[in-house]
């Protein structure tokens, strides 16, 4: 009994570092998790031992898209696994979402996370919200909404209007965008003013004048300009090209990195 007890464990072990279910979860990638009438989907991190607080990476999918995605996605999953990060994916109603219909998706999204919390180890003071494209204005949605405990929105290629009041916000907003982008079309102020995308959290955390860092890059074929904001009530970083509508290839590890203190890499 006692060989075949550690045969168990070991299997069990090795089916964790691998990134499988949790054992007695039954949700995993393809399986969503049930919650109600609606579900989501969650991949794990790789070499996690099944015990250790997991940050976490709520992501809303894009237009026609459904949490499926997310999890397989390497520019997405393909980060938050190397890094120790709980990947979770919501699906949208009819694979979309509808936040400007009230707050039923904000209430759902606060159920997952709720529910996330009933089946992992979660580190409560790492959970982070992003989104791309109109996956990326329910993120903004949501943080406005029910953001206060979140630490961090890191958003691709979608916002709400500027002018919108949000009741709550996180404690760090990163934003990407670029300016060629006619899906979700860059939201270039007064003038022409390339700042004015992130300008209601600027608002909102009370930031100071616009710091530019220059450019950088995490692949060899995209250049960034960052803007960064030191804040009252938190910080703001605005990153931009020159080029469409995609989720760019490093961005999401790179604010992982950054925020969880780790050093920066690709993927």
């Amino acid at each position: 009994m006692k060989i075949i007890a550690l045969i168990f464990a070991l299997l069990s072990t090795n089916a964790v570092a691998q990134g499988s279910a949790l054992p007695g979860n039954p949700c995993h990638l393809d399986a969503p998790c049930l919650l109600g009438e609606r579900s989501y989907h969650v991949k794990e991190p790789d070499s996690w031992d099944g015990v250790t607080p997991l940050p976490v990476m709520l992501h809303f999918h894009g237009w026609a898209r459904t949490g499926k995605l997310p999890v397989k996605h390497q520019r997405i999953s393909g980060h938050t696994r190397r890094r120790g990060v709980l990947l979770v994916a919501p699906n949208g109603h009819n694979k979309t979402w509808r936040f400007r219909q009230g707050r039923e998706d904000v209430d759902f999204a606060d159920a997952v996370l709720q529910d996330v919390m009933k089946r992992y180890p979660v580190d409560k003071d790492n959970i982070f919200v992003s989104g791309y494209s109109f996956g990326s204005a329910m993120a903004w949605r949501f943080v406005c909404e029910s953001g206060n405990d979140i630490r961090g929105l890191f958003a691709v290629a979608g916002t709400l209007r500027q002018s919108e009041n949000c009741p709550e916000a996180p404690a760090a907003i990163r934003h990407v965008h670029g300016t060629s982008d006619t899906v979700m079309a860059f939201p270039a102020g007064p003038d022409g003013d390339l700042l004015n995308p992130v300008k209601l959290w600027r608002d909102k955390l009370r930031c100071g004048d616009a710091t530019d860092e220059g450019s950088y890059k995490i692949v060899d074929w995209l250049s960034f300009n960052r803007y960064s904001w030191d804040c009252a009530d938190g910080s703001v970083t605005l990153d931009l090209h020159e080029s469409g509508h995609f989720i760019p290839h490093g961005w999401l590890g790179r604010q992982l990195d950054e925020m969880l203190g780790l050093e920066p890499k690709y993927p």
